[in-house]
């Protein structure tokens, strides 16, 4: 593990500002190994759950191949952008989230908004995110076990709701996965986040892998492959383009500070623009080869392809149940959905990690371990939203009787979380590198490093004219249609 302390020039980060870098005391920064190490963990945080099942979906019913090319696109415009921009601001003051804005703004700035967003919001998602990651779990050992052979939509809607509807089995599974992510990161930057994505990635490829295989052997794969791929123009419209505006964002896992904290782990010799577009191909291939992975399964057994989370909990353990093997299969699939989930679950707890580590001085491990415990118990209600009435139906009511849509808990944090604070982080910490980092300092952190610096002014205007509007449509439209 290459460690080293910071010798921060005074006017380094602001343009000859009066901001400077705090004292670090006792803390050490870890740094990744090398490219490969951080270009793993990375993806590892931009590819979860909604990968798998989600983009298949919104693929399939919003146009096909017409919604994947203008998906593409977003993601080259506006998503890569404000990823080289998060990055790029981690490495540039070596600090994570709220101290890296506080670095740059100085100590009383409104900036500092879009950190603690960062903080709180990593937080607040992986309290029910741990909840859904503890549901694959959950299916994994049913499956392991070789129990669970359903055959019909009542049986499985039945496996799903004894599930929900046990506050043991959603408690325990919960604290299973948060016990896991919160080991990963007490083991530091080299010894559990690269270790760990460094194993967990290649066994994601691995699975999805095998499953593809056996997806092209399937008689729905073709009818699969053109579900997904073929253009289908009246299908996609202006509400199309917004789900792509949308997804492409937040597929990056841009805007709570996990790819700003991952950038302050960087060496100053790797080069920003190539890893920034590295993690972003293999997100979307990820993304694009979960199609074949789930669709084949689904028109072989003719299945609905748009039952949205469903996908997971209903139809394909029906089809696991009606094919030979099924339970290998089944196996497999929620092997690799529990690796997606881990992977960036760990990105979102060394956010709330690596704050506590600067603010407090904490070392590493009760740093990860304090955090751990807190947004494990603040999961809780989201656990038992579907078994416990205080944060089911009553919160319903407790939300009506304040004028507000009838949520249970996990559905109203999940909503206030996605909805606001994402794209509002996403948004503070863009127009925080475009428009207050001072012009030398910008282009001194694009370029360093990189063999691209001269895409540094394509970039600049990429960002400032195309993703900071882009991500203010997003939020105005995601609090049109809460």
């Amino acid at each position: 593990m290459t460690v080293g302390k910071v010798r921060p020039r005074p006017d380094a980060l602001t343009g000859g500002r009066a901001a400077r870098l705090e004292p670090m005391t006792s803390m050490l920064r870890e740094q990744w190994s090398g490219r490969m190490g951080f270009v793993l963990a990375a993806t590892g945080s931009a590819v979860g759950l909604g990968s798998i099942w989600k983009f298949p979906y919104i693929a399939g019913m919003n146009g096909g191949g017409l919604f994947i090319l203008v998906y593409v696109a977003c993601v080259a415009l506006i998503a890569l952008p404000v990823l080289i921009a998060e990055i790029m601001l981690g490495r540039h003051t070596r600090r994570a989230t709220v101290a890296a804005v506080r670095c740059v703004a100085g100590k009383r700035s409104v900036w500092l908004v879009a950190g603690w967003i960062g903080v709180l919001g990593s937080g607040l998602i992986l309290s029910y995110y741990s909840v859904v990651g503890g549901w694959t779990l959950h299916y994994l050992f049913h499956a392991a076990r070789g129990a669970g052979e359903l055959t019909t939509a009542a049986s499985a809607q039945a496996q799903y709701r004894e599930m929900l509807s046990s506050p043991w089995v959603t408690l325990s599974t919960h604290l299973i996965f948060m016990s896991l992510t919160t080991l990963v990161v007490a083991g530091g930057v080299s010894g559990g986040l690269e270790r760990a994505n460094r194993a967990l990635m290649p066994a994601l490829l691995l699975l999805m892998g095998a499953l593809l295989v056996h997806g092209f052997g399937l008689p729905g794969f073709d009818a699969a492959l053109s579900f997904t791929f073929w253009p289908r123009l009246e299908e996609f419209t202006a509400k199309a383009v917004l789900v792509a505006l949308g997804h492409s964002f937040f597929s990056l896992s841009v805007g709570l500070g996990a790819m700003l904290t991952y950038g302050s782990y960087l060496s100053q010799r790797e080069d920003i623009p190539l890893s920034a577009f590295a993690i972003a191909m293999l997100d979307t291939l990820i993304s694009l080869l979960a199609c074949l992975v789930v669709f084949p399964i689904l028109f072989t057994h003719e299945l609905r392809p748009d039952a949205g989370p469903g996908l997971i909990f209903f139809s394909l353990p029906i089809a696991f149940g009606q094919m030979p093997g099924g339970n290998i299969w089944a196996l497999l699939f929620f092997g690799l959905l529990a690796i997606a989930a881990l992977a960036s679950a760990i990105s979102m707890l060394e956010v709330v990690t690596a704050h506590l580590i600067e603010e407090l001085d904490w070392p590493r491990r009760r740093a990860a371990w304090v955090s751990g415990l807190g947004i494990a118990i603040l999961g809780v209600p989201a656990a038992w939203s579907e078994s416990v009435w205080l944060f089911s139906d009553g919160f319903a009511k407790a939300m009506q009787g304040l004028g507000l849509p009838a949520l249970d808990w996990f559905q109203a944090v999940d909503g206030f979380a996605s909805n606001l604070l994402l794209p509002l982080g996403g948004l503070g910490l863009s127009a925080l590198v475009a428009w207050s980092l001072g012009e030398a300092d910008r282009q001194g952190a694009y370029r360093s490093g990189s063999a691209f610096g001269h895409t540094y002014g394509l970039w600049r205007q990429a960002l400032r004219w195309i993703a900071i509007p882009a991500i203010i449509l997003i939020t105005v439209q995601a609090l049109a249609t809460a």
